[in-house]
């Protein structure tokens, strides 16, 4: 299946320059958190759908627009996600940093499997064999190695961070 311009194949094999991996580790600090949560995760939903999925605060780090529906309301929803690609399977991971909850993003995908990601349908499917979920958590973190602090976190809160695969519809 050929993808969309807006959604750029993301390989967690290839190795990023100084560059992108300071702006991941600048990503942990509180200002960078503090940004993230006060500007980016505002602004990017706009600024994704606005260019068609090429410009986002979080540049060089991968991220599109994933739309769900809300899992009371049913209302549609936006949030930007890192995320990269595992065959044809576009991989998020439902972090939300040092909350000790998921994301609502989470919730609605689990109500509202249907979803469209970069301009994209997708069918959401929660990993849940642990061999597939450390495989996948090793790729995951060579795309935003922050990835592994975040998992530190959430274990501290007693939580266990879901992956998601998107499958093509």
């Amino acid at each position: 299946m050929a993808l969309s311009p807006t959604l750029r194949q993301v390989d967690p094999l290839r190795h990023d320059g100084r560059l992108y991996r300071s702006l991941c580790q600048m990503s942990t600090t509180p200002a960078g958190m503090w940004l993230a949560e006060k500007v980016s995760w505002k602004i990017d939903p706009y600024l994704l759908s606005l260019t068609g999925g090429r410009i986002s605060t979080a540049w060089p780090i991968p991220s599109a627009l994933l739309e769900t529906r809300g899992a009371r309301t049913g209302s549609r929803r936006r949030n930007a996600t890192i995320y990269f690609h595992d065959g044809d399977r576009a991989t998020i991971i439902a972090s939300y940093r040092v909350e000790p909850r998921h994301p609502a993003w989470y919730h609605n995908v689990r109500a509202h499997p249907d979803v469209v990601y970069g301009g994209q349908p997708f069918r959401a499917h929660i990993v849940a064999d642990p061999a597939e979920k450390e495989r996948l958590w090793a790729l995951a973190d060579r795309v935003f190695p922050p990835f592994a602090l975040y998992r530190e976190w959430a274990a501290r809160a007693n939580r266990s961070i879901p992956i998601v695969q998107l499958l093509p519809r």
